[in-house]
């Protein structure tokens, strides 16, 4: 299954493996340069791997215009550019010791050296942007005000006249459903596609984009080994609320008022993250954070129903299942 993505159409997979090459070699050379630690440094969580999702949808997107037109690679690079950054900045703030399977940034280093690389990066992205002309810097600068603002929303948590998972919801658009739509809005925008199909793709990707980390919300909880990529329960551990968690967060039934306390702190003792974690497998919880999954692939879904039926619209349908599928 190339990319993820059953039922994939031969032409166009052989077509994305191409231009994905070109991805992967521009990514690598981008970030090399004379200063040993800092090429050191940017290239290990590239070198990690990663899904490249956000590449993938530029590519995507591409296929409604001229796939092959110029500056479609360099805005994926671009995009996985500011993704790698972001986290980078991310596991310092969650002081997190893992990324993708290795150690990460911070902790084989230090939390200087690991803000720095993200930095340099967003440097290296902006390198790439200023040969897309001003309408692509535009709309990267107002991507990374989004990401900037869902972080700072985070740490600073509910506002006032949102309910706790409403505030969730609009930083998981911020911080990650903004960088996901303009990666699918920058393949549309310049393949040369219609205006309704830039405009469809990329309230298409936003929504994606909510539905993959609502995905792994679920995942944290429902899975019962490693095989998804995450430890299960790490949400738990570093005490931070997610879909699952937040529905019974804002539960008023007394019957929750345990469950509540102990979700409302980081769980340290490994036999409480087990036993919590069996509870919220069975609690009603699980199935309404399922079900508002689904409510948002299907928005997505309907985001790219009027568009032409290529290739292409049938491989994000079938993307946006499997993201889904991984809950089951």
């Amino acid at each position: 299954m190339a990319f993820g993505i059953p039922h994939l159409d031969l032409k166009l997979e052989l077509s994305l493996k191409s231009d994905m090459k070109k991805v992967e070699a521009l990514l690598r050379s981008h970030i090399s340069g004379d200063y040993p630690l800092v090429v050191e440094t940017s290239r290990h969580l590239v070198e990690a791997g990663g899904k490249r999702l956000r590449p993938l949808l530029t590519l995507l997107a591409a296929q409604f215009g001229d796939p092959k037109a110029d500056g479609i690679v360099e805005a994926a690079v671009v995009c996985e550019l500011t993704h790698l950054a972001t986290l980078y900045h991310d596991d310092v703030m969650d002081e997190a010791p893992l990324r993708r399977g290795v150690e990460s940034a911070n902790s084989r280093w230090n939390n200087t050296v690991a803000i720095l690389t993200g930095d340099y990066l967003f440097a290296k992205a902006s390198d790439l942007l200023a040969d897309l002309g001003a309408e692509a810097v535009r709309l990267q600068a107002r991507t990374f005000e989004r990401l900037v603002i869902g972080q700072i929303t985070e740490t600073q948590g509910s506002t006032v006249g949102l309910t706790m998972l409403e505030h969730y919801l609009r930083v998981v658009a911020d911080k990650t459903g903004s960088l996901i739509a303009t990666s699918a809005r920058f393949g549309a925008l310049l393949s040369g596609a219609t205006p309704e199909e830039v405009e469809a793709m990329t309230r298409f990707g936003e929504k994606l984009g909510v539905v993959f980390q609502l995905a792994d919300d679920v995942i944290d909880i429902a899975s019962e080994s490693n095989e998804s990529g995450k430890t299960p329960g790490t949400d738990l551990r570093e005490g931070v609320p997610t879909l699952v968690t937040l529905y019974i967060l804002e539960s008023k039934d007394s019957a929750d008022a345990e469950l509540r306390k102990i979700l409302s702190a980081p769980i340290t003792d490994e036999a409480i993250v087990q036993e919590t974690l069996k509870k919220l497998r069975n609690h009603p919880a699980m199935e309404k954070s399922r079900k508002l999954l689904h409510s948002y692939a299907d928005e997505a879904r309907l985001e790219i129903e009027p568009l032409r039926d290529i290739a292409a619209k049938r491989a994000l349908v079938e993307l946006c299942q499997t993201i889904i599928t991984r809950t089951s």
